[in-house]
């Protein structure tokens, strides 16, 4: 009879104890493709000019966007989003924080096929949108398709004013893209399951209340490599 009672105590620990290891599994694997994406994608010839990261204050890597159809289309993905610490972001990367990223206006981009994205956050009122609860990109934070290679040396007011600049790639293809009228919000589930509690957005990037986990220092440390300072003015 003792047998059976710790039997069944050994049971309904496992059972207790598993669903938690498989979302904190699913967080760390959702941040090894980041890292995977972003690594892939900071190193295409003529890509992500190197003087717009190095002046971005954030950066949201999102793999594997795929379009799904309710009725009209749409699409849908996870991802992450690594800011700078400190005051006016000029400190070393810090942890990430998870978001989501969908809108019936990306299924149209995509067409059939799963697209990665990279979005640079480039000042503090871009940070300051995407850390309320959820943001329409175009309307609470101006977004515009990024420029390629030296394309970022001719100033215009598509790229210049944008708070959020969008880059996809999709079969191979590289290039800024449109993504306005689709949302960007925190994905509160997956951060309280990164780091085991309640922690919203906001308490990651900004009040540093938490350290980069095990699970993101690749993502971090790519991103520290690529762009240690922030040479903005």
């Amino acid at each position: 009879m003792k047998f059976l009672h710790l039997s069944l105590f050994a049971i309904g620990m496992v059972l207790a104890i598993s669903p938690v290891s498989a979302d904190t599994k699913d967080q760390e694997e959702r941040l090894g493709n980041c890292s995977r994406v972003l690594k892939e994608i900071l190193n295409i010839p003529d890509g992500i000019p190197q003087n717009l990261l190095d002046k971005a204050e954030c950066l949201i890597a999102i793999p594997s966007v795929k379009k799904f159809a309710f009725g009209f289309g749409g699409s849908y993905g996870k991802g992450a989003m690594v800011c700078r610490l400190g005051e006016h972001f000029k400190g070393p990367w810090g942890p990430p924080a998870m978001y989501r990223l969908e809108g019936a206006s990306i299924g149209f981009q995509l067409g059939g096929s799963a697209t990665d994205f990279v979005l640079l956050v480039m000042n503090e009122k871009g940070v300051g949108s995407l850390l309320s609860s959820k943001v329409k990109l175009g309307a609470d934070a101006i977004v515009a398709a990024g420029p390629k290679g030296r394309a970022s040396e001719v100033a215009t007011d598509a790229y210049m004013g944008a708070e959020i600049l969008s880059y996809s790639r999709s079969k191979g293809l590289f290039a800024g893209i449109s993504l306005k009228g689709s949302t960007l919000r925190q994905d509160n589930g997956a951060n309280e399951e990164l780091y085991g509690r309640d922690i919203s957005a906001r308490e990651i990037v900004l009040e540093q209340k938490v350290s980069v986990p095990s699970a993101g220092k690749s993502l971090v440390d790519l991103l520290q490599e690529k762009s240690p300072k922030n040479l903005s003015q």
